[in-house]
This record gives C-alpha cells, sequence and structure tokens, in this order.
C-alpha cells in the first residue's frame, strides 16, 4: 500500500474541481426536481451496517449567485441583529422540497445486483432528508448505491452514486487507511469548490474519513445561525461545496460534534443564541450527519482496530462551574461505557478520537476541554486510568485545535495527536511548542492520515500528520508482534 498518491496526481486533484470529478456520477433527468443537490452520505459503517444519508433540494445545484458575507474583523464578532434577505436568496441555500426518495445498493459497480429499498416519501418539515439504514451487508466488502429522486410525476428526477466499505470481520487481519479531519471555516475553505483537504483525502483511497468537530461555524462565519432555518443554511452551503460532495459520495464517515456545530463557542446544555437553542442544535445534527441515536459508540475494524468516538457536549457541566469530582465533560455513562469497553477489547491498537484533546497542551485562557485547568479533575482521572488499566499503547486523535502535534503526556504517557484545520488560514492559535509535551508541533493546515499493514506475526500502524496537499509533514510508526 503506497502511503501517497503520485506529485502528478495531487495535483490533479487539487487543480481539477470536484464537480469535473463528479460528473459521471450524477444525472439529473427532470427540470422540476426534487433534486439532490446536497449530497449523499455514507455513515456508522460495521462488518454488516450501515446509514446512507439523502435529501432532497428544490434545485439541481447550489444558489451560487446569491447574496454573500465576509468575515468581519474579529472573527467571533459577527453581528446577529443584522437584517437578512431569506434564507434561499443566501449564497449556497439549497432549500429542501418534498418528494420521493430510494436507494439501490450492491457489490457490483454496475449495481446489476442492487437490491431496491422502496420509494419513501419526504417533505419540507423533515428538511427533505431521509436516513437508509441498511443491514445483513457483507464484511470486508466495497457497496455501490445510486440514490434516485422523484416527483409527483413518478419520473426519476435525478440520480446520484457513491460506495462505501463494510468492515472486516473482528478475527480479520487489517490493512487499511483512514483520514480524521476536524474545524473547517466556510470563509476561509482556501478553494471555491472546498478545503484543499478533500481532495488529498479522497487520493488517498481511505476506508473512511472520521469528522471529528466543527464542521460548520454557526457563530463566527456570517450569517449567525440565531434559528434553525440559519443553522440548516450553514449546513447546505458546507456540503454542497463540489468537493466536500466528492469526497462524501468516495467513502463513508463518522461523524462529531462539537461547540461551533452545535450551538456557539464553548458551549453546554441549556444555552441559546437568539432563538435557536442548544436542543435544536443537537437535533440538526443528527438531522444533518449519517448518524445512529448515541452520540458515543465504538466500531471494530478486523482483529487490528478498534475506535472509539466520544460526545463532549451532551453530557457535560458547565464550563463556569468549579472543577471537582461531579464536573464532567463525558458525563458519568459514557464514562463507565468507555472503561468497559476499553477493558473488554481484544483489537491489537486501541484509538481514540475525541473532538476536543485530553493532552493538549492548549492556551491558559482557555477553559472548554481534559486539557484545560477547569476539567483538569476529570482529565486527570481518564488518564490516570488508562495508565493503570492499558498495558499496550493507548493513542488519543482529537479536533479542535487549529495546529497540528504529537504530545506525550509527560505523567501518565497518554498520546495524542492533533490533526489540524482543514484548510492553511484557519489554522492558528497555539501556545507554541512546550518540549515537555510535543513530539511534533506545526501550525498549518491539514489532516491525520492512519495506516495499518499486517505483518507475518504482527501489525504496524502509523500516525501520519499531512499538509493540506497530502504531503507527509510527520509520522509516528509502532509496530507490534503477536504471539
Amino acid at each position: 500500500m503506497s502511503t501517497r498518491p503520485s506529485l502528478s496526481r495531487r495535483r490533479f486533484l487539487q487543480n481539477t474541481t470536484a464537480a469535473a470529478l463528479a460528473k459521471p456520477l450524477l444525472a439529473q433527468a427532470a427540470d422540476t426536481g426534487p433534486f439532490q443537490a446536497t449530497g449523499v452520505r455514507a455513515g456508522e459503517v460495521t462488518d454488516s451496517t450501515a446509514i446512507v444519508w439523502a435529501r432532497l433540494t428544490k434545485h439541481a445545484t447550489r444558489n451560487n449567485d446569491g447574496v454573500t458575507f465576509a468575515l468581519e474583523k474579529g472573527r467571533n464578532k459577527s453581528k446577529t441583529g443584522r437584517s437578512l434577505p431569506p434564507v434561499a436568496e443566501i449564497e449556497g441555500a439549497c432549500p429542501a422540497m418534498s418528494g420521493q426518495i430510494r436507494l439501490r445498493y450492491g457489490l457490483k459497480e454496475d449495481l446489476s445486483d442492487a437490491i431496491e429499498t422502496p420509494w419513501i416519501q419526504v417533505s419540507v418539515e423533515q428538511d427533505g432528508i431521509h436516513h437508509f439504514k441498511l443491514t445483513a451487508l457483507k464484511p470486508g466488502s466495497t457497496f455501490h448505491y445510486l440514490s434516485e429522486s422523484r416527483g409527483a410525476d413518478g419520473k426519476t428526477s435525478s440520480s446520484l452514486a457513491g460506495k462505501f466499505h463494510t468492515a472486516p470481520e473482528a478475527s480479520s487481519p487489517t490493512g487499511l487507511r483512514f483520514c480524521v479531519m476536524t474545524c473547517q471555516g466556510y470563509q476561509d475553505r482556501d478553494h471555491p469548490d472546498g478545503h484543499p483537504i478533500y481532495p488529498s483525502m479522497v487520493a488517498l483511497d481511505p476506508r473512511f474519513i472520521v469528522m471529528t468537530g466543527d464542521l460548520v461555524y454557526y457563530d463566527s462565519n456570517p450569517p449567525v445561525a440565531v434559528s434553525p432555518a440559519l443553522a440548516r443554511l450553514h449546513w447546505e452551503r458546507m456540503f454542497s461545496l463540489p468537493r466536500l460532495v466528492n469526497a462524501m459520495r468516495s467513502t463513508s464517515t463518522y461523524w462529531l460534534k462539537d461547540d461551533h456545530d452545535t450551538l456557539t463557542n464553548d458551549s453546554w446544555p441549556d444555552t441559546k443564541v437568539g432563538e435557536f437553542t442548544f436542543a435544536e442544535g443537537q437535533r440538526i445534527f443528527h438531522e444533518q450527519a449519517p448518524l445512529g441515536k448515541q452520540s458515543y459508540r465504538t466500531i471494530r475494524w478486523g482483529r487490528d482496530l478498534q475506535v472509539w468516538f466520544t460526545d463532549g457536549r451532551d453530557f457535560r457541566s458547565p464550563n463556569n462551574m468549579a472543577d471537582g469530582p461531579d464536573k464532567t465533560i463525558w458525563g458519568a455513562e459514557q464514562k463507565a461505557w468507555f472503561k468497559n469497553t476499553v477493558k473488554e477489547s481484544t483489537a491489537t491498537w486501541k484509538v481514540l478520537v475525541s473532538p476536543t484533546p485530553l493532552v493538549g497542551p492548549d492556551r491558559k485562557n482557555k477553559n472548554d476541554n481534559h486539557s484545560n485547568e477547569g476539567f483538569v479533575h476529570e482529565g486527570d482521572e481518564i488518564r490516570d486510568w488508562l495508565k493503570a488499566n492499558v498495558p499496550d499503547i493507548f493513542f488519543v486523535v482529537c479536533g479542535d485545535r487549529h495546529w497540528q502535534y504529537h504530545s506525550v503526556h509527560p505523567v501518565s504517557g497518554v498520546q495524542e495527536f492533533s490533526v489540524d484545520a482543514a484548510s492553511d488560514s484557519h489554522a492558528g492559535g497555539t501556545p507554541g511548542e512546550d518540549k515537555a509535551y510535543h513530539k511534533f508541533h506545526r501550525v498549518k493546515g491539514g489532516f491525520l492520515a492512519v495506516e495499518l499493514k499486517p505483518e507475518a506475526a504482527g501489525s504496524t500502524i502509523s500516525f501520519q500528520l499531512r499538509h493540506v496537499d497530502g504531503e507527509i509533514g510527520y509520522e509516528a510508526k509502532y509496530i507490534r508482534k503477536l504471539s
């Protein structure tokens, strides 16, 4: 397995629009709709199940000629009281449309073996969204699918193709690559078609991509989301960008939320902005992501890999609460689940993907994650538990921070990789390199690629902190022999 595409291939992917790459897979057969301008998304894939997300839109393409908004000076000072045009008239808007949708899926790319779901009626009140929950899938396989829409005339009006890979059975030696990203500002995307990391990730042919939160910025990318309609606009304009549409249909995904894509910076339950509440933000995230009911979960990919996804918003205490044994980010139930499932795991490599840091270090003025003084009690509890109960190396991958690093906690030894912002212009904010923690530190955009290779008598895992163009900037590799 090569670690990166050729230079000519990377340049082709960076310089060619994703719309051109996706063209053979997207067909619009009518002028009246419904269409699928926001693409398709496969998620929550296991060895036998998956969720495919689809959405019906009024128009075949996003509103590329609508009203635009520039970032105001002081990124977090966007005005909430500004007079706005109707949401559909804003650049990037993709209004929903009622209609019917179905999914055809199978192991053959031409879908000659396809299973067809029934036609499902969806409405504007559902934001045109349906989650297809697929079961009885074959492990370790590539599935192809076609999402089809039709209107009142009964004629197919659009079709959009995609693919995903199911996990191998737990006894199967694991060779794979997956990618992890975070923190994508809309006005900071550095390319009109979307962030540069997306064609770079697609070029690596990952088995899946982990979306670790701050996928939209309700509060600091204008217009500020002070209503559910404006919140949905943030999703419409971001995930109708051609590069993102192409990436989402090219592989499967796992989705984690953080503060900016739930409500506002460093937010917690029972808060609100304008008429938009934290609870509505939770509901809209589950609506817009191919996500099951539970926000924290674990997946097994063959013999060698198990990944844990934690939620840092749903169960947290207020940030301004005094620290102590009752102050929490994870909550008692999630924390107990994490400890139990980690102890039970027989995977060769164990990786936690967290929306926020567990190790850091972070800035002194922050008070929102386990590396901050405001949550030091629970942070120490988790790190100390890992040191005492996981004899093998345990890895943490975190989002939220806008710089890349590989840190090792000086007391517990827990290792953490920060994946960085999705574009160079969105990077920054680091407190600087700290030799007591850092094995690597870099302030530029990028993403993380994790690669597993089965060996004759063991397994190798490598963590590759890559630049936005896919170049490896730093790599940490570990080898384990198995008896």
